[in-house]
């Protein structure tokens, strides 16, 4: 099993939780929690054995302690697989890695569904098969209606968690708040000094000595929403915007499978504009 719960801080909490597991013979395999002296609150991600109870038995033992403590909490069991539906544009780089990864067995979700707002032939070097892939094009003054498409397909394949990899439109403030806490984008780090179309050209003719990626969760706020990872690579006069693109799509397909498995693995807890990341 997986508890994850968030709390406002105060004495005996990692004592409750484990003498709960310990009198119900479960046996604690991994712990991390962290305490935010900032904002009073508390994290707590423990992974455990669960002995002969079911997944069910332990929620109703752990309920009262939660509302005890006024705890958000999650449980569930660890072979319990996350459905995933995953939206992308043209570019296709990250896409492509995580079908990679989970046909490798790395990432422990099902695919719903990949959605495009072009056609499938869109990506001739990424093998689609065995995936229900979906042509929802955006059309001038129909946007709504797309992304009414959108969130009824997310609702009949019970989706639990929607990627954004690389899917160059922006959501409105209805289907962002539908999907808050369960929607992952993932874009370069230039942002917001370098907006809008060719933003790595932009970097370079600048002389910029730096390039990264940030992934994020979506919110109304477009691009501000909490961070789960990021990282940055280095570069130099030598680079050219070919190289500097190269490069840019490196870090973004490894920032966005770092996110997406640590939110599969439920090591990521929102604590208001960000994120507690349990890493591994």
């Amino acid at each position: 099993m997986i508890l994850t719960l968030s709390c406002p801080d105060q004495p005996g909490i990692v004592a409750r939780v484990s003498t709960l597991l310990f009198e119900r013979g479960a046996n604690i395999l991994d712990a991390q929690q962290y305490d935010d002296e900032e904002t009073g609150n508390f994290f707590m991600r423990v992974v455990f054995d669960p002995g002969p109870a079911g997944t069910e038995d332990w929620r109703a033992a752990f309920a009262p302690l939660a509302e005890r403590y006024s705890m958000n909490w999650t449980l569930r069991p660890r072979d319990q697989r996350t459905r995933v539906m995953i939206l992308a544009s043209q570019t296709d780089h990250c896409l492509a890695d995580l079908i990679w990864r989970w046909r490798q067995g790395e990432l422990a979700m099902d695919i719903t569904a990949i959605v495009s707002n072009h056609p499938s032939s869109t990506f001739p070097h990424t093998d689609l098969q065995g995936i229900a892939f979906h042509h929802l094009p955006v059309t001038a003054g129909a946007k709504a209606k797309q992304e009414a498409q959108v969130w009824r397909l997310i609702e009949e394949t019970r989706t639990e968690l929607v990627v954004l990899a690389r899917y160059m439109q922006v959501l409105s403030d209805d289907l962002a708040g539908k999907l808050a806490g369960r929607c992952i984008n993932i874009h370069h780090s230039f942002l917001p000094g370098f907006k809008g179309a060719r933003p790595y050209h932009q970097a370079h003719a600048r002389g910029v000595k730096v390039i990264g990626a940030t992934a994020h969760y979506v919110t109304a706020d477009l691009d501000e929403g909490p961070i789960i990872e990021q990282d940055v690579e280095r570069i130099s006069h030598r680079d050219r915007p070919k190289d500097l693109v190269r490069k840019g799509r490196d870090i973004e397909r490894r920032v966005l499978a770092r996110a997406v498995r640590w939110r599969l693995e439920d090591r990521v807890l929102l604590n208001g504009p960000k994120t507690v990341v349990f890493t591994d």
